[in-house]
C-alpha cells in the first residue's frame, strides 16, 4: 500500500534512519568509529528533529482517535527515550565497541519497523482524509521551520 502524502516524509526520513541501522550493525572493529560518526551526524542533522515532529504533531493527533496510552504510542515514546539515551552515551563514547553499535543498529531498525509497519497504517486508517491534508501541512511547517 502506498503511504499517505501526511507520512511520505517521515517515510523518507525512517529510509536513512535504516541505511545508518545497517551501517550501525555492519561495523567493525576497523570501522566502528566512523560508523558512530555517521549516526551522530544523522541524530543531529535528522533523528532528533525527525522525533519531536512525531512527539509534537503525529502521536498528538493519532490520540484524537485512539488513547495516548495505546500500545503503538508507548512504544514509539519508550523507543525515542532509549534511542535518545543510547545518542548522548555515544557522543561521550570516541570508541564504541561493534557489540554496542550493533544494539543501536538493532533498536533503531526496531523502532522504524515498528512505527511502518504497525503506527503509520493505524495512523492511516484512524484519520480522515482531511485529518491527513491538516497533518500533512504541520509536518510540511515543521520541517520548514527547522531549515
Amino acid at each position: 500500500m502506498k503511504r499517505s502524502d501526511a507520512l511520505a516524509q517521515l517515510s523518507r526520513d525512517h529510509h536513512h534512519g535504516l541505511v545508518v541501522a545497517q551501517r550501525l550493525n555492519r561495523a567493525t572493529e576497523t570501522t566502528a568509529v566512523a560508523a558512530r560518526d555517521t549516526f551522530l551526524t544523522f541524530w543531529e542533522t535528522e533523528a532528533r528533529h525527525h522525533f519531536r515532529v512525531e512527539e509534537d504533531i503525529l502521536l498528538p493527533t493519532f490520540a484524537r482517535h485512539h488513547a495516548p496510552t495505546d500500545e503503538a504510542v508507548t512504544r514509539v515514546l519508550t523507543d525515542h527515550a532509549d534511542l535518545r539515551r543510547r545518542a548522548a552515551e555515544l557522543a561521550t563514547n570516541p570508541s564504541p565497541k561493534p557489540e554496542e553499535l550493533h544494539a543501536l543498529g538493532d533498536r533503531l531498525h526496531a523502532h522504524i519497523r515498528h512505527e511502518e509497519r504497525v503506527l503509520f497504517p493505524r495512523i492511516e486508517a484512524a484519520l480522515s482524509k482531511n485529518e491527513l491534508i491538516e497533518l500533512a501541512a504541520a509536518v510540511e511547517i515543521a520541517n520548514r521551520q527547522r531549515a
